[in-house]
């Protein structure tokens, strides 16, 4: 049998006979889940007849539903006794023929060990340890800056030697579940309408609310139906409310009523969708839809929404600037410090970024009246909101 031993760079690794059971850890946030499925359909694609798992955190495994290339979701809290780690680890222990950890931490890594004697992950400069090293046959060196979420999990793939393919996978739910939903939801019929998700659940990805208002406002007058998704998170559901209660030619709010993958069934026929950076926004772009995506301080070569047919393994996006890939147009905020990948202006969760705030309502009219192949976008009915002082 042909093995590789741990090697700091990414080299093809070589098996006895195909694996049979493969499982793929990323124990992160359902965006790092949602954008390790390229890894899982390039293991799916070279392997057809192996098991493939994934190990998630509970709350993320939605983003897995229906999806063709995986059999079973894993879900371990994060927040584990000795003994519950333990069980954990027992579960999985030497289940698999080969395991990939998707992200560069201990959790993965020693998840992966523990599931199979073949293993390959990412290790990062300052992760050096002997026993950081060992855990994993095969290492790739993680690049947290300059390469796309997407590229850098496909880096895995070509360390194992096979195709890469880039291609995201949203959840899905069957047609009977859809049709039976869209009926509960007084949805069937509704076709000309846009998806928007306003809420990014800190404060220093979000976009103002009353701009918010003014763009589905824009939206309804030119006859198209706006539905607005979020969490049952009391305080998403609070902000949105807030915002469809300002809405004077009314909107639909499915806030708290649909599962990920029902969601990403509403995102797939509708017309435009518009968003911050949020989990919802990849799936978006996954969908093929017209998505627009906006950005402040986060960095868009590893977060920018991947569009639905980039075939390319570089990331879609520069670092600054805006522009149009595919299905997404990323409009990014302006100044000299963007993006500053910090969180927010006053360097925390809850503080607001000025970069965001400063996007006019009449850029995204404008981009959007232009996706929906509109001929003159209206916008003298909405002023610009005034800007927040704080």
């Amino acid at each position: 049998m042909l093995f590789r031993p741990f090697s700091l760079q990414p080299s093809p690794i070589f098996l006895a006979a195909p694996p049979k059971r493969i499982l793929l850890v990323c124990t992160q946030r359902i965006g790092d889940v949602l954008l390790a499925t390229p890894l899982a359909r390039s293991l799916k694609s070279a392997w057809p007849a192996a098991r493939l798992d994934f190990l998630v955190l509970p709350g993320t495994q939605g983003v897995l539903e229906g999806n063709p290339d995986v059999s079973e979701v894993l879900a371990f809290p994060q927040r584990a006794s000795w003994p519950e780690k333990l069980a954990q680890l027992a579960k999985i222990w030497r289940r698999y023929d080969l395991a990939l950890a998707a992200i560069p931490s201990d959790r993965a890594r020693i998840f992966a060990w523990a599931a199979a004697a073949k293993t390959v992950g990412f290790t990062t400069n300052d992760e050096a340890s002997w026993l950081k090293r060992h855990l994993l046959n095969i290492s790739v060196p993680f690049d947290n800056l300059n390469t796309h979420t997407v590229s850098m999990g496909l880096q895995l793939a070509e360390a194992l030697g096979i195709p890469a393919i880039s291609q995201v996978q949203p959840p899905r739910v069957s047609a009977e579940q859809w049709n039976r939903r869209l009926a509960q939801l007084n949805l069937q019929g509704v076709s000309h309408y846009a998806v928007i998700h306003p809420y990014p659940k800190y404060r220093y990805k979000m976009w103002d609310s009353d701009k918010w208002v003014c763009l589905i406002s824009w939206l309804r007058q030119q006859n198209i139906e706006v539905i607005l998704t979020g969490s049952a998170d009391p305080e998403e559901n609070a902000y949105v409310q807030k915002i469809a209660g300002e809405v004077r030619e009314g909107c639909r709010n499915l806030v708290g009523q649909l599962s990920l993958a029902e969601t990403a069934e509403l995102l797939h026929l509708a017309r435009l969708f518009v968003g911050p950076d949020t989990a919802v926004t990849h799936l978006a772009a996954s969908s093929g839809i017209p998505t627009i995506a906006l950005f402040g301080p986060s960095n868009p070569v590893k977060w920018g929404p991947w569009p639905a047919d980039w075939s390319a393994k570089s990331s879609p996006w520069p670092t600054v600037g805006s522009g149009q890939r595919g299905n997404v147009t990323l409009i990014q905020g302006q100044g000299d410090c963007v993006p500053c990948l910090l969180e927010g202006c006053d360097r925390h969760l809850d503080s607001a970024s000025r970069c965001l705030q400063d996007i006019e309502v009449s850029q995204v009219i404008l981009t959007a009246s232009t996706l929906l192949n509109l001929e003159q976008p209206i916008r003298r009915h909405f002023p610009e909101p005034n800007k927040p002082t704080d």
